[in-house]
């Protein structure tokens, strides 16, 4: 009993030192946990770096020494970057690409060798890609140190380590010259046709080489077709293409600032020069001279575009006709430039050499069509370039060199090399030291030809060379230097339908490399075209705003266009707009009341010239307007009280007196009438019109003798003005002049008056 007490004693003992074990272990547990724990931890850290560093690299390392020993089959291919390509150090990392044609390769890994010795190695890669994160970029141009990498691409078995399964190589170059100026250029949708109807799709941008981002976008939304741009040699100032109005030979001319606004101000329009001709003007491919001064362009201009269902090459786009014209942003006058105002030929895509010395232009025989020129617009009718899309007919361009000499031109000649050879020659760009040019050349046309390839040849001429960076069967060109001349940017379709951005470096001998592709500035489902270096820090321009479009004065020239093309209703609509904008603005107002005019709306136009003359009651054309309006409304007293007024304010108008005269005739006043027309006619002695009324108000008084006379000197004037000749030949018959007369019936009706027959069975039997 005792023993069985004791024992259970002994168990109580035993339990409560456990328990106190366990409390005193929770006293001790941070010294445990320092003294044991966290030292054991470390441990594992270490061991797993040591294993990151050496173990995991170690296996890495051995497929390099594998490499080294062996050397590569050259099954893979490397699809980009090419062989010597040469990468400017600024610019951000590319991505490596090639193709593996075996299956079954499991990982792949990159090896960049310098001097025959590796130096880098990547990390074990999934996709036959590689693009360097930017710290191992920065680290492999510091490895370079401006010169030669051999870039190794292994294909690697999970079931042998270290065993290479397919390798591939390319040289490449990190250069130590910088490109060391920002891109401008546009981002378009395709197809052009989809483009055209949707104008605020297009995007103006400026990329930064050095950046990862996409560049900034500068000028979107715009409502109205945007297009050739350049920029002078200090990059202060910029010439673009804006259609303002519809006016497609309208151009934005400005200096540059952080945010620049396209103003009302800074248009100009290609128009302009010669507008009397009443022969519109496209403005094609205009440039900006190097000091910022002038500006060339194609005038006078007539071209081929079509629009293609084809989104590989969707439009087909190139001058047939032209001239080219200087403005001059200081004198603000226009003329042509002589030497390249030959009206036998197109001449078009003018450029300038960097000292302004020297202007080259692209040059074809004009092209012909008889039906095609009774049209008056700019471009000619689809169903007449048939033969150019169909490929039956050529157009071939050869460039043309001619001094500029203060704008006074000279001889034109064409440039050795880049003319006469069989082919279409365009998009000539002189070298920032004037020593060299590069041309684009396809078998024929201009702008975007699926054959186009760059050409590099001495300025004076020469022998032109293929240059090394045109990508194979597809379309280069659209091209531009960086204002150091050591590189070369231009647009190309290597990678599918959608323009990208290529950059090529070019030595002092001429000599280029294979063209790197300019990844950041790659944007999707959009062309990006007509790139152009701007001499200016990245960070200096923000933002071109328009600043036009909604302005009153832009609506108006817009109306001017609907008038132009006889869309009263358009224009009546734009017009709105501006006297929306400003309510009292005299010319809007003015002009909408001759629309609604021309719409017989003659009652709201009344209202129109109504509010001209509130507004100004010495408004000329208002009184003029208002009588004309009152004329038709048959107000005759108020239409020659408005006259009357007109006459006070020029009295030596003749349109005045004429004017006031047909309301005179209308209401029976043949005298008050011919008084009119008397002094109308002597303010204008050849105003037929006059003469005729005249004439016939003399008649309706039986002054025959004098109808006879007024209308002898309408035929005058116009010897085919039938109804005066059958009106002459009735007051010889009041006359008695019986076979005078009838020989005027005859007459008339012989030129196409068919009332005449009536009078001639009446009086000619």
């Amino acid at each position: 009993m005792k023993s069985k007490i004791d024992n259970k004693k002994k168990q109580q003992i035993r339990t409560n030192s456990k328990s106190s074990k366990v409390k005193n272990s929770k006293r001790n547990f941070r010294p445990i946990l320092l003294k044991y724990v966290l030292p054991l931890f470390g441990l594992l850290v270490i061991i797993g770096g040591i294993w990151f560093l050496f173990i995991k690299k170690s296996s890495r390392d051995l497929y390099a020494e594998n490499f080294k020993k062996a050397g590569l089959n050259s099954r893979i291919t490397i699809l980009y970057p090419r062989n010597n390509s040469i990468f400017p150090p600024e610019i951000a990392s590319p991505t490596i690409q090639w193709n593996d044609p075996d299956k079954s390769t499991f990982q792949w890994l990159v090896m960049v060798e310098k001097d025959n010795k590796v130096k880098f190695i990547s990390d074990y890669l999934d996709e036959n890609k590689w693009k360097p994160d930017s710290s191992d970029w920065e680290e492999l141009k510091s490895i370079s140190k401006g010169g030669d990498l051999t870039i190794n691409v292994i294909g690697i078995m999970k079931e042998v380590p270290g065993k290479i399964y397919n390798g591939g190589k390319v040289n490449i170059s990190i250069s130590k010259d910088s490109v060391g100026a920002p891109i401008f250029f546009r981002a378009v949708t395709l197809p052009f046709g989809f483009a055209a109807t949707n104008l605020p799709t297009i995007s103006w941008r400026l990329g930064n080489i050095a950046n990862y981002s996409q560049p900034k976008i500068l000028l979107t939304n715009l409502t109205v077709c945007g297009n050739c741009h350049s920029f002078s040699k200090d990059g202060n100032t910029i010439g673009m293409d804006v259609d303002y109005g519809n006016d497609k030979g309208s151009y934005f001319i400005s200096t540059i600032s952080k945010n620049t606004d396209m103003v009302f101000d800074n248009i100009i329009t290609w128009s302009d020069y010669k507008r009397e001709d009443k022969e519109y003007t496209f403005g094609l491919l205009s440039q900006i001279s190097p000091d910022g001064r002038y500006a060339l362009s194609t005038v006078k201009d007539r071209s081929i575009f079509v629009k293609i269902d084809n989104m590989d090459y969707s439009q087909l786009f190139f001058p047939i006709k032209g001239i080219i014209a200087v403005y001059d942003t200081k004198t603000k006058k226009f003329w042509a430039l002589p030497g390249a105002d030959d009206k036998l030929y197109c001449q078009s895509n003018p450029v300038w050499s960097p000292d302004g010395k020297t202007i080259l232009f692209a040059k074809a025989p004009v092209y012909h069509h008889q039906l095609a020129e009774l049209s008056k617009e700019v471009i000619i009718p689809t169903e007449y370039a048939n033969e150019f899309i169909e490929g039956k007919r050529d157009f071939k361009f050869d460039i043309y060199q001619i001094p500029f000499n203060d704008g006074n031109g000279g001889e034109a000649k064409p440039l050795q090399g880049a003319s006469n050879n069989g082919m279409s020659n365009y998009f000539p760009k002189f070298s920032p030291d004037g020593k060299w040019i590069v041309f684009t050349q396809a078998k024929n046309f201009m702008l975007l030809q699926p054959d186009a390839k760059l050409f590099i040849m001495p300025a004076s001429g020469g022998t032109p060379r293929l240059m090394n960076c045109n990508n194979l069967n597809t379309m280069n060109s659209w091209h531009s230097w960086s204002p150091n001349g050591k590189w070369l940017v231009f647009s190309s379709k290597a990678k599918g339908p959608y323009t990208q951005l290529y950059l090529t470096h070019i030595d002092e001998n001429g000599n280029d490399s294979p063209s790197i592709l300019l990844e950041n500035m790659t944007i999707r489902s959009r062309a990006a075209n007509i790139p152009e270096f701007i001499n200016i820090k990245y960070n200096n321009l923000e933002s071109l705003n328009d600043k036009f479009i909604g302005h009153d004065v832009y609506t108006i020239e817009r109306s001017n266009e609907r008038l132009r093309l006889k869309d009263y209703t358009g224009a009546l609509r734009e017009l709105d707009k501006a006297i929306s904008i400003n309510p009292n603005d005299m010319s809007s107002i003015n002009m909408r009341g001759l629309v609604k005019f021309e719409l017989g709306r003659h009652k709201d136009a009344l209202e129109d010239f109504n509010k001209v003359v509130e507004l100004d009651p010495n408004s000329f054309s208002a009184y003029h307007n208002r009588a004309n309006a009152k004329m038709l409304l048959k107000d005759y007293e108020g239409a020659i009280e408005d006259f009357d007024i007109a006459i006070k304010m020029d009295p030596q108008n003749p349109v005045e007196y004429y004017d006031r005269g047909e309301v005179k005739f209308d209401i029976g006043d043949f005298k008050g009438a011919i008084k009119d027309f008397t002094m109308s006619v002597r303010l204008d002695p050849r105003n037929e019109k006059a003469y005729s009324t005249m004439a016939s108000a003399k008649y309706n008084i039986s002054d025959f003798r004098g109808a006879v006379k007024d209308f002898d000197k309408t035929l005058e004037l116009n010897p085919r003005d039938s109804v005066s000749i059958l009106k002459r030949g009735l007051s010889k018959m009041q006359l008695g002049m019986i076979e005078s007369g009838c020989l005027d019936l005859k007459e008339s009706y012989k030129l196409g008056y068919k009332e005449a027959l009536e009078y001639i069975n009446k009086y000619c039997k």
